[in-house]
């Protein structure tokens, strides 16, 4: 969401430009003649090669806005010739929401060679049939794929499909946790340590929400059912994939009653509100939170995460090839690159998430010997490695007691847009009654004038239509 100071930065940057314009006019006048002739070479080089064979020199890929290093997009080209003796030129594309990406591929056939889409989306995927499976032939090229680590690709396993295994069709990229990121001078960590705190009064206003249904849809369904998770009768996989006409009422009303403390929905913008102080509690990611407490640090801006004690959602993202995908080939050596452990670092840095990737090389450099407690991560580095006690970043990493009371949100199939429709609700009462009754009354003016025009040009027609006749 842009603000005013942003809007007072953009058009001072356009002003700074101005001076600009000149040169830039006359360095276009000359790119202009230059792409002239480099388009008549094109065209001349196009006509000696196949439409198909053309193809197989690009690899569109499309993936989240700010999710992977751009100096690891830019070398892939080099590397890919290394390995192959390939040209291959790099078409990159950014999406911001998992349903428009499906349906660009699902009903425009879109032809994107490798695509970045979440666990649910994945299991959509699979069901309806719109994957292939990712080739492993590397020929003199390691295979870097199995290091992804078991327990992530176990878990996206979930999402298997009859006759499909997902991990045959996808490969793990990032996962996280969603949980509370919280101003330390307002709110303290036992405060954090429960959902109560987004429903609590006194913080009126000072919460800012992730725009994202199902992490909503969770979290709420959880918090109601919190004495039932204390007592161990019921578990957050099982509360958070209850999509029964029940659930979805029970999560409306506290949604509809956690509205009033809530300051805005948000999809980015949380973290910088946060690290301004300007809002206390964050229902976010953790890679969000980690960009956000390393910015706030900087600043003196005291803030923290953590995962409720009832439990969260914990999320995946992986890479796939669509079924319309034109080359498979160099799609499946991409995958393959951003597997390797100097890769994985590369991006994790870049974007502050945590990769899939879970080598020897990764766990020695996210060892953190200042990091005074530790924590188990053998679930995910696996036994016998020293893992069950890494002195870690938690929000990164989180503990294996923090894991083991989360869980996967799963495709919620027909039943989403049911969820969808409650969301548009919960969302759709922002506005008071007093907002309401202006834009019904200015809409009444409106109309009001509009008819009186109307009324007005028809007698200034009579009007002229009668003289004329009697000038006749």
């Amino acid at each position: 969401m842009m603000n005013i100071l942003d809007i007072k930065d953009m058009i001072q940057h356009c002003l700074n430009r101005q001076s600009n314009w000149r040169r830039r006019a006359i360095r276009m006048a000359f790119t202009a003649r230059m792409a002239f002739f480099i388009s008549i070479s094109s065209s001349f080089l196009a006509s000696c090669q196949s439409p198909d064979e053309a193809r197989t020199r690009v690899l569109k890929v499309y993936n989240w806005a700010d999710y992977i290093d751009e100096d690891v997009l830019a070398e892939f080209p080099d590397w890919y010739k290394e390995q192959t003796g390939e040209d291959v030129e790099v078409i990159y594309q950014v999406f911001d929401i998992n349903e428009i990406m499906l349906t660009k591929i699902e009903r425009g056939h879109e032809d994107f060679d490798v695509v970045c889409p979440s666990e649910y989306i994945i299991e959509r995927m699979l069901k309806k049939d719109l994957l292939l499976p990712i080739g492993r032939d590397f020929g003199q090229t390691p295979d870097y794929l199995s290091n992804v680590s078991p327990y992530i690709r176990h878990e996206l396993n979930k999402t298997s499909q009859p006759g499909r295994t997902t991990s045959d069709y996808a490969i793990p990229y990032m996962w996280g946790t969603a949980g509370i990121l919280y101003n330390e001078n307002f709110i303290d960590e036992a405060e954090a340590d429960t959902w109560q705190c987004l429903w609590d009064a006194k913080n009126r206003g000072k919460i800012l929400m992730k725009d994202s249904y199902r992490d909503a849809y969770g979290t709420a369904i959880i918090y109601a059912h919190a004495r039932q998770l204390a007592e161990g009768s019921i578990t957050v996989e099982q509360l958070m994939n209850d999509n029964s006409s029940e659930a979805i009422a029970l999560a409306e009303q506290y949604l509809k009653d956690l509205k009033p403390n809530i300051a805005g929905w948000e999809a980015d913008f949380g973290k910088e509100m946060m690290t301004k102080g300007k809002t206390w509690l964050n229902l976010t990611w953790s890679g969000d939170a980690v960009w956000a407490m390393e910015e706030a640090e900087a600043v003196g801006v005291p803030l923290n995460y953590v995962v409720p004690r009832e439990g969260s959602n914990i999320w995946y993202d992986g890479w796939v090839i669509p079924k319309y995908a034109r080359n498979p080939k160099a799609a499946a050596y991409f995958i393959n690159y951003l597997c390797r452990p100097d890769i994985a670092l590369r991006n994790m840095d870049a974007i502050g998430y945590v990769s899939a990737i879970a080598t020897p090389e990764i766990m020695e450099a996210k060892t953190d010997t200042t990091i005074a407690r530790h924590y188990d991560l053998s679930y995910f580095f696996g036994e016998g490695v020293g893992a069950d006690s890494l002195h870690i970043n938690p929000v990164q990493y989180p503990d294996r007691k923090v894991v083991e009371r989360c869980a996967m949100i799963r495709d919620f199939g027909d039943r989403t847009d049911l969820v969808i429709e409650m969301w548009s609700r919960v969302k759709g009462d922002n506005l008071n009654t007093g907002i309401v009754l202006l834009i019904f009354a200015v809409f009444g003016l409106l109309f009001v004038w509009l008819v009186r025009e109307k009324i007005r040009h028809h007698k200034q027609r009579h009007r002229r239509d009668f003289r004329r006749r009697r000038r006749k």
